[in-house]
């Protein structure tokens, strides 16, 4: 397997597991169950529609959504780590600045242009929660994973 490609595979499933943990976590804090994380997820690209009921296949579709993001997520910063040098010397300060652009983009443009009632959240408790998860459960483990897929030598 490419080095680039075995980078994509781990990252995502490290960083999209850590991320998908803390958002279970943290709504299960406020008594939203992980069934309900998940039909959030699948209500972004299929309609409110998924968040109407119980439902596995709804909630399987969530996961599938999140993987698959967090797959171009970690392939755009396997591409930038390929062609800038200074992300494979740094990866964990690489991660944790990618982390946060990728809050930024998730909870100011994407996530309002969605759903523009709710978002963008500025209470201590949503920032904090989604800052950690996108910094500490997304950005560390993405750079750390790709850095070392990347630098190994291909067997």
């Amino acid at each position: 397997m490419r080095p680039a490609t075995r980078a994509i595979i781990t990252a995502t499933a490290v960083s999209g597991t850590l991320d998908l943990l803390s958002a279970f976590l943290f709504s299960a804090v406020k008594g939203v169950g992980p069934m309900r994380v998940l039909q959030s997820v699948a209500a972004g690209p299929f309609g409110d529609p998924m968040l109407q009921g119980t439902s596995v296949p709804v909630a399987l579709a969530g996961l599938i959504v999140h993987y698959a993001l967090m797959t171009v997520m970690v392939s755009v910063f396997v591409i930038a780590a390929l062609n800038l040098p200074l992300i494979l010397r740094r990866p964990l300060l690489a991660g944790l600045l990618y982390g946060g652009v990728l809050y930024l983009v998730m909870y100011w443009i994407v996530l309002p242009a969605r759903w523009p009632d709710l978002f963008p959240r500025t209470g201590l408790w949503d920032v904090g929660n989604a800052l950690f998860s996108h910094l500490v459960c997304v950005g560390l483990p993405m750079g750390h994973v790709v850095a070392r897929a990347l630098r190994r030598p291909v067997a």
